[in-house]
């Protein structure tokens, strides 16, 4: 009996060591998280070709393989996240991957691994360090000072770029971004606003995450810097919130656009890759541009995810605007429009799945789509509608002999059902979120 009561002492004692072992190691991981090295852990779906910028990867090599590769990477990714566990009931598979984690803080970079869709080899900067952007000013476009957002997104290195309090950005010029940087605004209130906005211009791997964009205007006739070995003349820029120019491999999830002197998101010339999901889009006209010209016929190569995100207050058209390219609009709730919802030209293929449309009252805008053409040969171009809900006199008019491997092409991850949509997007837009607390 006495050897028993010491053996349970013992054990007790061990297990209290434990314990106290773990809570200072954890305390110890969180007081310098942001300083810390990423994890050498990697994703063993991650294919080499993403550490290589001068590559834009399968989506743009060979766009039959994406299709062909969907659903390998939907049920690997199903598995690696263990959304059972972690779920918090909405079925959003990009948030159900990492927002229920009330210790999200600590595992930021685990962010990498929750894209789905055509942008879902988005790494970002996954495999660099922490970048803390501590000043909000930006006053010098071509030597940057350290601490700031535009020293932080120039840098060659791959970086993880987080901010230190909440602050609003005035951009003097153009954000001009380098290869794998993650911008993530979790935990904070930060706003890009009120002068020049974001520019992916010919690089790949970025995630931007969290972020207010709004207000952005015209600016250039200016040099900038666009790495720590260049900077250039750079003209007029048309004031996009998010400009993509021959990028590849991009994520854009959970920001609040809306008012810029152009578009909020821009994709063109040749940029492919591209996941935009969970997004809050509000008062704006044109809201987002896929595709550059009718006579830019590079921008077959696109393909491009529109997922979980809400079409909201205040908006008129383009969302989006498609050319030439492959486009999955999947789940998304839109609920304003006063011209139309998705439109096109150039025989772009149109995959419109689960999206939930409210037309508005003007019995003259019930369309959702619109074909910017002058002649009949928009009958052939390959536009569809699956399962979207029609409230209010909303209306989709497919096109095209519906043609299976067109569709391939334009499918990136399985849709929900229509009737889950409000659950999907209740989070759409740059979220809140607190220490400690799921997001």
């Amino acid at each position: 009996m006495a050897a028993s009561l010491k053996l349970f002492a013992l054990c007790s004692l061990l297990l209290l060591a434990i314990v106290v072992s773990i809570n200072a190691v954890s305390s110890e991981v969180e007081k310098h998280e942001l300083q810390s090295l990423v994890s050498n852990s990697t994703i063993a779906d991650r294919t080499s070709e993403n550490l290589d910028m001068n590559k834009n990867g399968d989506a743009v090599d060979d766009p039959e393989m994406v299709a062909s590769m969907v659903g390998m990477s939907i049920r690997n990714g199903t598995e690696r996240r263990k959304l059972g566990y972690f779920s918090c009931g909405t079925g959003n598979p990009m948030d159900d991957c990492w927002r229920c984690d009330p210790n999200w803080q600590r595992h930021r970079k685990r962010l990498a691994e929750c894209a789905i869709g055509f942008g879902r080899n988005a790494v970002g900067g996954r495999d660099g360090r922490f970048y803390i952007v501590t000043n909000p000013n930006d006053d010098d476009a071509v030597n940057p000072k350290p601490g700031t957002l535009r020293h932080a997104v120039i840098q060659d290195k791959p970086l993880w770029i987080v901010f230190k309090r909440d602050m609003v950005i005035t951009l003097k010029q153009e954000l001009i971004m380098n290869s794998f940087k993650t911008i993530d605004a979790r935990g904070v209130n930060v706003h890009i606003a009120n002068g020049a906005c974001i520019t992916i211009q010919y690089v790949t791997n970025i995630i931007i995450h969290g972020l207010h964009i709004h207000d952005c205007k015209q600016t250039g006739n200016a040099m900038v810097r666009s790495s720590p070995s260049h900077y250039g003349w750079r003209t007029i820029a048309d004031g996009d919130g998010i400009s993509l120019f021959g990028a590849s491999h991009v994520w854009i999830d959970h920001n609040s656009l809306s008012n810029c002197a152009d578009g909020l998101i821009d994709a063109i010339m040749g940029s492919t890759a591209i996941t935009i999901s969970n997004n809050l889009f509000t008062h704006h006209n044109e809201v987002m541009l896929l595709g550059h010209s009718d006579s830019y016929v590079r921008d077959k190569v696109m393909q491009v995810t529109v997922a979980y995100n809400h079409f909201g207050e205040g908006l008129v058209q383009r969302m989006p605007r498609c050319r030439h390219g492959y486009f999955h609009v999947v789940n998304n709730d839109y609920t304003h429009w006063e011209m139309y919802a998705i439109g096109g030209s150039a025989n772009p293929t149109i995959n419109s799945q689960g999206n939930r449309f409210l037309a508005p009252a003007n019995p003259n805008a019930k369309e959702v789509t619109k074909r910017v053409v002058t002649t009949g040969k928009w009958k052939k171009w390959n536009w569809r509608s699956d399962g979207d809900l029609m409230l209010n006199g909303a209306y989709f008019i497919p096109s095209g002999a519906g043609a299976g491997g067109s569709y391939a092409k334009a499918s990136s991850l399985s849709a929900k059902p229509s009737s889950a949509v409000a659950t999907l997007t209740s989070g759409a837009g740059a979220l809140i979120c607190r220490r400690g607390r799921q997001c």
